[in-house]
């Protein structure tokens, strides 16, 4: 969770904006799906609430770690994939010709995931629900 204070030209930071809270964007589809999650499990809510804070917060962290792993497992294997197959190779090799060699992974994985979502069905939720999100700070 991010804030941004605004900074005065001399690099100090806004005093009244430090001491305002931060407003979240609300999604109620969303806010929907929670509620509906704790109502269908009430132990795993009471044991959540339980929670010390420090530990929460670290729950929270240990969540976002394993999406980082996730997401480098999935690139790792897309590039694995890319690499043993060499019409593929061949291929991105002749749309990649000018871009610099440090940057051709990070295009690959873009076109990959672009193809990817490209076979998956489209719904009205799908496009809604990547421009807003629960929690986070405006």
């Amino acid at each position: 969770m991010s804030t941004k204070n605004k900074t005065s030209p001399n690099g100090a930071t806004d005093a009244a904006a430090s001491k305002q809270t931060p407003e979240y964007r609300i999604n109620p589809e969303m806010e929907a799906k929670i509620d509906k999650h704790i109502a269908d499990n009430p132990k795993n809510w009471a044991y959540i609430q339980a929670m010390p804070r420090d530990r929460l917060e670290r729950t929270v962290v240990l969540n976002e770690v394993r999406q980082v792993d996730r997401r480098q497992r999935i690139q790792e294997g897309v590039m694995q994939d890319i690499k043993n197959d060499p019409k593929i190779r061949a291929a991105y090799d002749v749309i990649l010709k000018d871009v610099p060699e440090e940057q051709r992974g990070d295009v690959i994985m873009g076109m990959e995931r672009e193809k990817w979502l490209a076979k998956q069905p489209k719904t009205q939720t799908q496009t809604q629900t990547r421009k807003e999100a629960v929690g986070v700070a405006v």
